[in-house]
């Protein structure tokens, strides 16, 4: 549980980075306060989270407002001139999705803004006179789309991709002061006018954001201490090694309890049972995490391989009067586990499970101790569960769902978080967890 929580916390501060970071030189002469451990940045950023609406992100280093270019633009016999430009609204945006794929390695974000306005003053020219004054042009519901990716170096570190961004709006609105006889000049391309002004800043804003995000995720991901191999991807290598550590822990055989019970007048005993090939784990399909509505979830699909096993059975019928033993040996083609969970961002609430699908391989059992009879059991058992495995899971998919929830209803993520949050910033802790 701790290490699932220590990936979504390092997934939380790889967003805020994406969404937040803005190039030194944009930022110009403002101060800039020594940056936040990681750990810290992310318990503001979940106590944040907290809210009904957040808006914005704390202690992102937006610059609002954003120093925006001179641009320049003929108009039949005229020529109008925009400087001392200043765009303000950047840090007031709302998340309204993050979708990360772990396995491609993979961030798209999409952000909305309510009100982006740029004001600045304008030189309105022609053969015989001028006019000039401020100006103000208020874009509404406003889009920001953004998509990154991480690959591997030949060094087997991560680094971050050129990043794809995109900026669209709803609503423009303009308001040019001064402009006397003008306004009539103005009046006929005053729509296109907005365009125009957003459409000379928005290749600005993005290459220069976009430019320093990576600059500053290749900063962050190589603080991370472990390099990769460029044949498969870091999460493929994470599940090996959970399953190297799984054998390593004595989990791989798995010895299971011995089991007895009482039907009627006859009592079963199962001893020395032993399961093989349980840390044949594997992803079955792309791990996404989506952020949307303050809530992450996750889909994961793991699989196994063959499963094999072993055990030895005792039956007493009328307390012992007749008894027969023997063993069973069993197979399953494999197991296949889909589980859809979820989580709000108000990490007082606990995990949900949202759903739960169990794939049953087919299953042979061979079983040995009742002379003759044995084939009649092994025609019962292999060809009644294969024949009925689906009606079987679907059955107990929901008691299994219950009883799951019941744990996740007493995790206290907020408790985990704050124990865990700290790893992020120690690169031998990381080092244990990896």
């Amino acid at each position: 549980m701790r290490g699932i929580y220590l990936i979504l916390l390092f997934l939380v501060n790889f967003t805020g980075h994406l969404l937040t970071q803005v190039p030194p030189q944009v930022l110009g002469n403002q101060h800039v306060k020594q940056e936040k451990r990681i750990s810290q940045q992310i318990l503001d950023i979940l106590e944040h989270y907290k809210q009904k609406d957040p808006v914005g992100i704390p202690g992102a280093p937006i610059p609002d407002p954003l120093d925006v270019p001179p641009i320049q633009r003929s108009i039949s016999f005229s020529t109008i001139k925009m400087m001392n430009m200043k765009m303000y609204g950047l840090k007031n945006f709302r998340i309204s999705s993050v979708k990360a794929n772990i396995a491609k390695m993979e961030v798209e974000a999409a952000l909305d803004i309510d009100t982006l306005n740029v004001i600045g003053n304008y030189t309105l020219s022609t053969l015989f006179s001028s006019t000039k004054g401020p100006f103000t042009v208020k874009l509404s519901k406003v889009y920001v789309k953004a998509t990154a990716k991480l690959e591997i170096d030949k060094d087997g570190h991560l680094e971050a991709q050129d990043m794809l961004m995109d900026m669209k709006f709803k609503d423009m609105s303009m308001d040019f002061k001064n402009l006397g006889s003008f306004a009539s000049l103005l009046q006929g391309i005053m729509n296109s006018m907005g365009t125009f002004v957003f459409d000379s800043i928005k290749p600005f804003v993005i290459e220069q954001v976009s430019r320093d995000i990576r600059k500053q995720m290749n900063t962050e991901v190589q603080k991370f201490p472990k390099k990769f191999p460029n044949s498969i991807t870091p999460f493929d290598q994470l599940v090996s090694e959970v399953r190297k550590k799984v054998r390593k822990m004595g989990y791989d055989p798995y010895r299971v309890p011995d089991y007895n019970t009482t039907v009627g007048v006859l009592d079963i005993y199962l001893s020395h049972t032993w399961v093989y090939g349980i840390s044949s784990f594997y992803r079955t399909r792309d791990i996404v995490f989506e952020v949307k509505n303050n809530t992450v979830s996750a889909l994961l699909e793991v699989g196994t391989q063959k499963l094999l096993g072993t055990s030895h059975w005792n039956f007493n019928l009328v307390a012992g009067m007749m008894t027969r033993s023997g063993t069973i040996e069993f197979s399953v083609e494999y197991i296949k586990v889909a589980v859809l969970v979820s989580q709000t961002m108000d990490t007082r609430n606990p995990p949900n499970l949202d759903d739960i699908q169990i794939e049953l391989g087919n299953i042979q059992i061979r079983f040995d101790g009742l002379g003759t009879t044995d084939y009649f059991i092994e025609f019962a058992i292999n060809v009644l569960p294969n024949l009925l495995r689906y009606q079987i899971m679907d059955a107990l998919e929901k008691p299994v769902k219950l009883r799951i929830q019941e744990v996740l209803n007493t995790v206290n993520v907020e408790k985990l978080v704050r124990e865990n949050a700290d790893k992020i910033d120690d690169q031998k802790a990381l080092e244990k967890m990896f």
